[in-house]
């Protein structure tokens, strides 16, 4: 059983059909799902695009995961300087994971934005 049931057939000249072939293959669709998007407004992204923006995100992960590691290791170092009343340490370390967790929080916000432009290029080509 098909979810969609139409069948359209359109003539194109030379130059036509050689610009939506070129289109096709650049965006890595599926002829259907490329002119079902296009007729949608979706604005499609080229394959290379969306392969750089995949790269973008596996860098930002990796990045993200060092820096709470690093929110860790200071963390951990606050509360052992509270626990021996070094003060001059605790608010340097105070200091230094206030700027971990505000880059932190700008690196999720960038992560996460680039991970739903990949999933809209995604849905998109099926």
């Amino acid at each position: 059983m098909r979810k969609r049931e139409y069948q359209v057939k359109f003539r194109m000249n030379q130059e036509e059909y050689e610009r939506l072939q070129e289109k096709v293959t650049a965006s890595g669709q599926t002829q259907q799902s490329f002119i079902i998007n296009a007729l949608a407004g979706v604005v499609i992204a080229p394959r290379e695009e969306i392969d750089v923006l995949k790269n973008i995100n596996k860098n930002f992960d990796d990045l993200l995961r060092q820096i709470r590691g690093m929110a860790t290791n200071v963390n951990q170092m606050a509360h052992i300087a509270n626990g021996t009343g070094v003060l001059a340490t605790i608010d340097k370390l105070e200091d230094i994971a206030d700027q971990i967790n505000y880059f932190k929080k700008e690196c999720e916000e960038m992560w996460q934005s680039i991970r739903r432009l990949i999933s809209q290029q995604n849905h998109m080509g099926q």
